[in-house]
């Protein structure tokens, strides 16, 4: 018998473990014991909505997922046990395996559909107990939210259940190596919500389900503070690169205002939707707001990109610099240095605005040819990622590079400066 053998036949016990006989309520009472006044002390813990979990009764508990914490510290604000999935490489040490297992841990093989975890969830769901699912299926630490997968929907349609959203922050910033430092933590429940029951949800229906979950989790998430993802984006400079990449925005769904030099130029481009000159024969769709720089506002945009050359930079952020929100994220595509005393790009507009974080990006072909490989760096983690997310949703292969100097560097060596409106 191979040790994947032995490793299933481990991980079933651990499910019948489970479905037949719950946590051992010994364990889970002392560990409540130590664990909360500790949350509530060292974290500073703040529960909002706790009322919204029920205190009898069947629910699924949909939740972001940020640290290894993050089961204990909702059930910290639930008054009876959580049972929750985890990644089956937690349950390879013996000691290890049972202790979560006491505690209402089962696992999951990530990557696959797990039909025996399903099996779990409902079983427990059936004796009127609740499930802790954590829907992005991995932890997500910098930046915004993941993006969910569809086995939330799935179990919330054939349980008919209700689904009680759950954000977490601060989770992420308490642990260096072995170290748990002091952060505050924050937890919010929201209202349930009930959906029909079905017996079997086909995929399209659990996404669809699992779609309207999701958007309460990231209420709850942007309630306590958390990052919002990037909905509006305004870019300056319609060349070839502002134009094509407002296009490619818009196709991805998000809103955007594209910025160009001249009111003149911003009536032509808004009437025939078309910028002949710099990108003959795209369209602009109906998401992108042509107008005059001058006349942009930047209040509302959560992602403000600068695509005009270097030498353009000290005229647009004279004029726009003050007006960047602090919530948002700069995205310089200018290239070479800023004259007079040749000032990387995005040093200049660090220099000048007040945005939470900036970022660069390297395309090894010129805008929007979909598969094309691209190179982001960002000033900062979570919004290397936000970056990446977009990027990925324009058709792009990307990958992320830690220095913004380095890509910097490299794009001025090797790159010709971004076009002019």
């Amino acid at each position: 018998m191979d040790d994947f053998d032995l490793e299933d036949r481990g991980h079933a016990a651990l499910h019948a473990r489970a479905r037949e006989q719950g946590v051992n309520r010994l364990v889970y009472r002392i560990v409540r014991l130590v664990l909360v006044p500790f949350f509530a002390v060292y974290f500073r813990l703040d529960r909002v909505g706790r009322d919204h979990i029920p205190r009898t009764g069947a629910a699924i508990i949909a939740s972001n997922h940020r640290s290894f914490l993050d089961p204990f510290v909702i059930g910290a604000c639930a008054r009876r046990p959580l049972y929750f999935v985890a990644k089956k490489e937690l349950f390879r040490r013996r000691w290890q395996a049972w202790i979560l297992n006491s505690l209402g841990a089962f696992p999951v093989d990530r990557g696959r559909g797990d039909e025996e975890t399903i099996a779990t969830a409902k079983a427990i769901l059936a004796r009127g107990e609740i499930v802790l699912i954590f829907p992005e299926g991995t932890r997500i630490r910098p930046g915004t939210l993941g993006k969910p997968k569809r086995g939330v929907g799935r179990l919330a349609l054939e349980t008919g259940v209700p689904v009680i959203p759950i954000a977490v922050t601060g989770t992420e910033a308490i642990r260096r190596g072995w170290r748990i430092r002091p952060h505050k933590v924050r937890v919010r429940a929201g209202r349930p919500l009930h959906f029909p029951t079905v017996a079997h949800a086909s995929p399209q229906l659990a996404a669809a389900v699992t779609n309207r979950i999701w958007p309460c989790v990231a209420l709850q998430w942007e309630w306590l503070g958390g990052l919002a993802p990037i909905r509006r984006a305004c870019v300056i400079g319609a060349g070839r690169a502002g134009t094509a990449l407002a296009i490619a925005l818009a196709e991805a769904g998000y809103d955007v205002d594209l910025g160009c030099r001249t009111a003149e130029q911003a009536k032509r481009l808004a009437d025939s939707r078309v910028n002949a000159e710099r990108l003959a024969g795209a369209v602009l769709p109906d998401r992108v707001n042509v107008v005059a720089a001058q006349k942009v506002d930047l209040y509302g945009h959560d992602l403000i990109c600068l695509a005009v050359p270097a030498a353009a930079l000290p005229a647009v952020m004279d004029a726009h610099g003050d007006q960047i929100p602090r919530s948002a994220g700069v995205l310089v595509l200018s290239t070479g240095t800023v004259p007079p005393l040749g000032t990387r790009p995005s040093a200049y507009v660090g220099e000048r605005c007040r945005a939470r974080a900036l970022a660069v990006v390297a395309l090894e072909e010129p805008w929007p040819q979909t598969g094309a490989a691209a190179t982001v760096a960002a000033s900062e983690k979570g919004f290397a990622r936000q970056m990446s997310d977009v990027l990925r949703d324009l058709g792009l292969s990307v990958s992320v590079e830690r220095d913004v100097r380095t890509l910097e560097d490299r794009l001025a060596g090797e790159t010709p400066s971004v076009q002019a409106a």
